[in-house]
């Protein structure tokens, strides 16, 4: 996995629009993941702590899924593609957490990094059409469709929330601690 550093780490604008702010604070989630992530072995990756089985390779896996899936049927109101696409998720509502396991440190990490660069490509597309009000294809049981500013601030909360499991699990592999990288 690579390393995050300080000098490559973003930040929102202090003053910024409000695209930019809400684009910055998911960036700055992202790169949150990718540093509690980076510089492990498969081992580090399938580490858990306490009773949970939640492993940082797992939270890679989960992550790149909320990204297609959230723009895919929440955007675009279109199938989510491969490898979520041949998922019985009714039987094995967690699969991307438990197959994990089975993929390498560069695939989690490439399957993550895809699907951010989908998402970012869609997010660019959409905001050079439009701002955050923008409504997004699918359309619920009661006739609502979500505007990308949602999406996006929903796609901020998954990522922050598990943050939060990812700085324990990293704390418990090899003490990392910290919000931001070394400097």
């Amino acid at each position: 996995m690579t390393e995050t550093t300080a000098e490559a780490w973003p930040e929102p604008p202090l003053a910024g629009t409000e695209a930019a702010a809400v684009l910055g604070a998911l960036e700055r989630q992202r790169a949150t993941l990718a540093w509690k992530c980076s510089g492990l072995d498969a081992s580090g990756l399938q580490a858990t702590v306490g009773a949970s089985t939640i492993t940082l390779g797992g939270l890679l896996k989960h992550l790149a899924h909320v990204e297609d899936s959230h723009f895919a049927r929440l955007w675009l109101a279109s199938a989510v593609g491969a490898p979520w696409d041949t998922v019985d998720w009714e039987t094995t509502p967690d699969w991307d957490y438990r197959s994990a396991a089975e993929d390498t440190p560069e695939r989690l990490l490439a399957l993550w990094q895809e699907s951010v660069a989908r998402s970012r490509a869609i997010v660019d597309e959409a905001l050079s059409a439009g701002g955050l009000d923008q409504l997004g294809a699918y359309v619920t049981r009661g006739g609502e469709r979500p505007n990308l500013r949602r999406i996006l601030l929903d796609l901020i909360e998954e990522y922050a929330r598990h943050a939060g499991h990812a700085d324990i699990i990293r704390e418990s592999v090899d003490g990392l601690t910290g919000e931001d990288p070394p400097r």
